[in-house]
């Protein structure tokens, strides 16, 4: 199944585009991603050419930024959309999950980027920043602030975020 057609499944099939504001960034980052892999140079500038103003467009009104040269699994859902935003160089696995104000950024160098895993929830207004690798199936709470490495399974919260339980996969 393609990456597009498991971020529309997480939100419910494409009747939430009636519903679901996020759900727009979502497919214009992908939009975006197609663009950069048109092969010929000259197609591909001018495609980019309409895709930017749009682009813009929808970070001013939506508060979401996902550059397209973000690394996104399938499966992206973002819930209670605005002030997302995420750098160009982080790397995001499948089925991950944000809610409103999540960043996902540098800390000191353009490449001191996080590496988030697959099936990673972050909960509103939570910050990770530099070097940072986040496990599958980690949760984390809202107002955090993730500094450190968080292994699989991992629940954490807090500013800086610590570890407060790693739960058991079933």
């Amino acid at each position: 199944m393609s990456a597009l057609k498991r971020d529309v499944e997480r939100y419910g099939g494409w009747r939430s585009l009636f519903r679901e504001q996020s759900l727009y960034s979502v497919l214009l980052y992908r939009l975006g991603c197609r663009i950069d892999s048109i092969s010929n140079s000259l197609l591909r500038r001018l495609a980019c050419l309409f895709y930017f103003p749009i682009y813009r467009l929808f970070e001013t009104l939506t508060g979401i930024s996902i550059p397209k040269e973000v690394d996104i699994g399938g499966g992206l859902r973002i819930w209670h959309f605005g002030q997302i935003f995420i750098h160009p160089k982080v790397v995001i696995g499948e089925n991950c999950t944000l809610r409103q104000g999540v960043t996902l950024g540098n800390r000191r160098s353009d490449d001191d980027v996080p590496v988030i895993g697959n099936n990673v929830e972050f909960g509103a207004n939570c910050i990770v920043i530099g070097s940072v690798t986040i496990g599958d199936n980690v949760k984390i709470g809202p107002m955090s602030l993730v500094l450190d490495d968080l292994p699989d399974n991992a629940v954490a919260v807090g500013n800086p975020a610590k570890i407060v339980r790693i739960r058991k996969q079933d």
